[in-house]
């Protein structure tokens, strides 16, 4: 596999933040008022894609995003989540 990334939802999480008019900052004071201990680097790291990115911060992001979970997926990935072959 030739892709280095640390994780595949960096690229969503990205988008979705944009799209709801948050900073990186904003999203991560989000984060830290739903108790997640993030920081702006965190975030930009996560987007980057050289973060990895455990069950529960996803759980997190798509609660401070307002997203469903799959949502924070790559459609590639989608399909799998939703018990396809992908």
């Amino acid at each position: 596999m030739a892709n280095k990334s640390k994780n595949v939802v960096g690229p969503q999480v990205r988008r979705l933040r944009a799209s709801a008019g948050l900073s990186q900052s904003a999203l991560a004071g989000v984060c830290q008022r739903r108790g997640w201990d993030v920081g702006r680097d965190a975030i930009a790291k996560i987007e980057g894609g050289t973060r990895w990115v455990g069950d529960m911060e996803l759980l997190e992001l798509a609660k401070a995003l307002s997203c469903p979970l799959t949502e924070l997926f790559p459609e590639r990935a989608q399909s799998v989540i939703r018990g396809g072959k992908g």
